[in-house]
């Protein structure tokens, strides 16, 4: 992606975490990136080319996030893949709050556009579980990821006041995981 666009959509993504989908305007964004009014509409001359221009761009950033927040290879036991996916709950939570915030109002907006991720990460999951033996590896990647969803909702939310743990995040996964 071209530094411009890139630059515009970062803007559109932060706009989207601080003001909803409803938000989400070319002034806005122009706004938010301190160029020019029009620049946006330059660009992406329609909103539904913004949105999925947004959408790629939140695509993409997952992916590079999940690359490096990725473990660098299968978890050997429950507690190394329990605490995996507590360091992501934190990191989704605090450190890239804001591209949590936009996925959560597109996903409102636009359900359809994150049901792919969703999937993706459910058979991920499985593939983890069923690799270490866990049985009804499906409805249990399915229960994790579930939590996961949850605990991300409220720490931006009802509980955005306390420091995450990532001990309790990873001991909730363990006991969804017990035998």
């Amino acid at each position: 992606m071209p530094d411009r666009r890139r630059e515009l959509m970062d803007a559109a993504l932060k706009v989207v975490a601080d003001r909803g989908m409803k938000g989400l305007t070319h002034r806005a964004v122009d706004a938010a990136a301190q160029l020019p009014q029009g620049t946006t509409s330059n660009y992406y001359r329609n909103r539904a080319n913004l949105v999925e221009a947004v959408l790629d761009r939140l695509l993409e950033l997952d992916a590079a996030l999940l690359q490096d927040q990725g473990p660098a290879g299968p978890p050997g036991n429950i507690e190394e893949l329990a605490d995996q996916l507590a360091s992501l709950v934190l990191a989704l939570a605090v450190q890239h709050a804001g591209l949590t915030r936009a996925r959560l109002a597109l996903s409102l907006d636009r359900p359809d556009s994150v049901t792919a991720g969703h999937f993706r990460l459910v058979g991920g999951l499985e593939q983890a579980l069923t690799a270490l033996g866990v049985a009804d590896a499906p409805a249990r990647a399915r229960d994790v990821a579930d939590y996961g969803d949850g605990v991300l909702l409220h720490l931006l939310t009802v509980r955005r006041a306390e420091q995450p743990d990532a001990a309790a995040i990873a001991a909730a996964v363990r006991r969804l995981l017990a035998p």
